[in-house]
């Protein structure tokens, strides 16, 4: 954090000799404010309560008071406009773990806290009200239940005679209810109620909890000697590290241990790295624990955020099951937090404040001292590291759960072979015998669109956009809707194809290569009479969209054709082939994390296939068949591939061995840029050790994108505590510099992509 904060002044008042509060507000500045309390408010604690405050020259803010302090004799103060919670919202362990993050990421507290609240709470709203809303008969239906005729009114009143039911539960027990309730209401025999769902017992709304002895959820050794690690370690803080194959069952631990959680009476958080893989965690965990289980992403409206978060800090939400942002739930009753497919990068916040949420869960496990368990079929490096130098407990899971047997790998060499929208002959017939026989057929190419690019066939000429290309690194626009719109990927520009080529005239414009919209199009055309369904960012735009695409595909053989959306964690039985397209791009990347994220993404598509009673059975196909990475995670898999790249880590000098900060800037002009991050650098050259080394400025692998020009500076130390140390001396200095008001730049500290 910086060191002293100025004061907040002009249209000042006389400071009496009173506390000032210091405020947190959502600004990009390093600092934080003084006011005075409003009138009355004097002697109360306000830290962690918002107020509403005056700031600039006509307009108000809401921010967070997170101190208070004696005031500055000298200093001339505008007064807190209001005080907006009786009690602190953010306050004990949230908020002292939000000011490391701040510390760590070196960002301003204020929008810290701001991005750990929900929009509602975040613009001054209150905090919502979290009750059920519940049916229950008047004395007049209890007394006309008997003569009632037979009916769907009947039976809900019957439902009601033994008292209010959540409206939850009639959903999931009795279809057509509403209508008769309304019919009840309007003769006065039932009335809608809202009651408190922790008040009433989770029998009342929930399904039947089913019970883990039952044996078809029973343990296999690996799975209950996992379970019984965490709950020999559920009172105090323990890092675990769950390494298992894909279809291992590592979901029934997370069950198990949740179970036994709630049974001590604590809350459990569970982190996932998709939307789409909510829906069917909801599903399961809800069917098994008994109690209800919420749900928070950016799928759901800022007033349902509120909501889940209300009913959080109150301790009504047990199990919460969300993606990145549910990290910064509050857990007054904590027990447990999950990180699901923790290698996964979606849990790192790529703009604002550039958090990574497997990160800070593990440093909110150590403050509420519970438990973390990371789960993941090919777990990160540096995850894998800690479990080798004893960090984490490292718990295995080597075989697949109950029947299932892994899938046979083959690798399809596509060199001087005929493709038709990017399929070859052997792949067309194995997709064609996997249908025959009843099974269904996973297409994985992680390129969405029609094309990848749009090209000239006489002269060469190809589309690219005006906004991210430049002519030395020209940025092809991806053909969409069939070949009839180009769009940019980075920048979300669109326009039409055009009707001929722009340089020469030529009508001979052809799409080159294929993305999920061009494949499925082509099977279509193949399988006529067989469903095929694509699933991609495109296609699941909106609400609920994955999980009623997975329902519409049901378990009739059929064709699925999807992007890395589809390779996490979803459990499709009836997969018996899986079929990997265009995995070249990824074999030559200039980014050293690249072979580990491929490698990551070949096993976790891999894993779809053959989960249940049927053998599965993967294709990869590839112009290098020779290449090492798939050499070796052909002949040993994903351990084979991190026992290889770990010690080529540590001999570059790059994570885990190193830690690493990125200084990224850009705007119009490349000299711009270009100053400010020579300024920063000369900035750091004064204040580093000798511990810490500077790269660049050089150009971002992407030099322009959306018409700004991007360069960055990447920092790099053996230990946390230089690199550090390094940030918090120079960035104040780099906050004041002259350029840095002329470009728009950020700090990623432990960047997971270099762009």
């Amino acid at each position: 954090m910086p060191a002293t904060d100025p004061p907040a002044s002009s249209n000042a008042i006389d400071t009496p000799a009173t506390a000032t509060w210091r405020v947190a507000l959502p600004v990009p500045l390093p600092r934080l404010f003084d006011y005075l309390p409003p009138p009355g408010d004097a002697d109360a604690d306000p830290v962690g309560c918002r107020v509403r405050v005056p700031f600039g020259r006509s307009g108000e803010k809401i921010g967070v008071v997170v101190a208070t302090d004696q005031p500055d004799s000298d200093a001339e103060l505008k007064t807190v406009a209001a005080r907006l919670d009786a009690e602190p919202l953010l306050h004990g362990e949230l908020l002292a773990s939000l000011r490391w993050l701040a510390r760590y990421t070196h960002a301003p507290l204020g929008e810290v806290l701001a991005t750990a609240l929900p929009g509602p709470l975040r613009h001054g709203e209150p905090l919502p009200d979290t009750h059920a809303w519940a049916w229950r008969l008047s004395e007049a239906g209890a007394t006309a239940l008997p003569g009632l005729r037979a009916g769907k009114p009947k039976q809900l009143a019957e439902r009601l005679a033994a008292g209010a039911v959540d409206e939850d539960a009639l959903d999931a027990t009795l279809g057509g209810w509403r209508a008769a309730a309304r019919s009840l209401a309007k003769r006065g025999l039932a009335e809608r109620v809202a009651i408190k769902k922790e008040k009433m017992g989770s029998e009342s709304f929930l399904p039947e909890r089913k019970n883990d002895s039952d044996p078809i959820f029973s343990l296999n050794p690996e799975q209950q000697a996992a379970v019984d690690a965490v709950l020999a370690a559920r009172d105090g803080f323990a890092p675990f590290l769950l390494d298992g194959v894909t279809g291992s069952g590592k979901t029934e631990v997370y069950l198990h241990a949740i179970a036994d959680c709630l049974a001590r009476g604590k809350q459990a958080l569970v982190l996932v790295p998709e939307i789409g893989l909510t829906p069917q965690t909801l599903a399961r965990f809800r069917a098994r624990l008994g109690v209800q289980v919420h749900a928070l992403h950016s799928g759901l409206s800022d007033g349902e955020r509120a909501r889940v978060w209300a009913a959080a800090v109150r301790g009504e939400a047990r199990v919460v099951v969300g993606t990145r942002s549910a990290v910064f739930l509050p857990l007054p009753e904590p027990g447990l937090i999950v990180i699901d497919e923790e290698h996964d990068g979606s849990f790192k916040q790529l703009d604002g404040i550039r958090y990574h949420a497997r990160d800070f869960a593990l440093v909110r496990g150590k403050a509420l001292g519970v438990p973390v368990l990371l789960g993941s079929a090919t777990p990160s490096l540096e995850s894998l590291q800690n479990a080798h130098t004893g960090r984490y407990a490292h718990l295995r899971l080597r075989q697949r759960a109950g029947n299932a047997k892994p899938p046979q790998v083959r690798v399809i060499d596509v060199r001087k072979r005929p493709l038709e929208a990017g399929l070859s002959p052997e792949m067309l017939a194995a997709i064609e015998r996997a249908l025959a026989s009843g099974g269904q057929v996973l297409v994985f190419k992680n390129r969405r669109g029609y094309a990848p690019v749009l090209l000239c066939h006489d002269c060469g000429w190809s589309a690219h956009c005006p906004r991210c290309g430049t002519p030395e690194h020209p940025t092809p626009m991806t053909v969409h809707g069939g070949g009839r719109r180009l769009q940019c990927h980075h920048c979300g520009a669109r326009q039409r194809v055009p009707d001929a080529c722009p340089d020469c005239g030529s009508l001979a414009l052809q799409p080159q290569g294929a993305g999920t919209e061009r494949i499925e199009d082509a099977l279509k055309v193949r399988f006529p009479d067989t469903r095929v369904l694509r699933i991609d960012r495109g296609s699941t735009q909106r609400r609920d969209a994955m999980e009623k695409l997975l329902a519409e595909f049901g378990s009739e053989p059929g064709i699925l054709v999807g992007t890395q959306m589809l390779a996490k964690g979803h459990d499709l039985a009836g997969l018996t082939l899986v079929a990997v397209v265009g995995i070249d791009e990824g074999l030559f990347s200039a980014d050293f994390r690249a072979p580990e994220k491929l490698a990551q993404l070949l096993i976790q598509v891999a894993g779809r296939a053959g989960r249940a009673d049927r053998p599965g059975e993967v294709l990869l196909q590839t112009h290098h068949p020779e290449h090492p990475l798939l050499a070796t995670l052909l002949s040993g898999g994903y351990q084979a591939f991190a026992d290889t790249e770990l010690p080529q880590r540590e001999a570059a000098r790059f994570p885990p061995f190193a830690h690493m900060a990125m200084l990224r800037a850009e705007a119009r002009r490349v000299d711009a840029v270009e100053a400010f991050l020579r300024a920063a650098r000369d900035t750091l050259a004064d204040t580093r050790t000798d511990a810490l080394e500077l790269h660049g400025p050089l150009p971002a692998p992407m030099p322009r994108r959306a018409g700004y020009q991007r360069m960055q500076l990447l920092l790099s130390a053996p230990d946390r505590r230089s690199l550090h140390a390094a940030l918090d001396a120079a960035l104040p200095t780099i906050h004041a510099l002259p350029e840095a008001r002329k470009v728009r730049w950020s700090l990623d500290v432990d960047p997971v992509d270099l762009y």
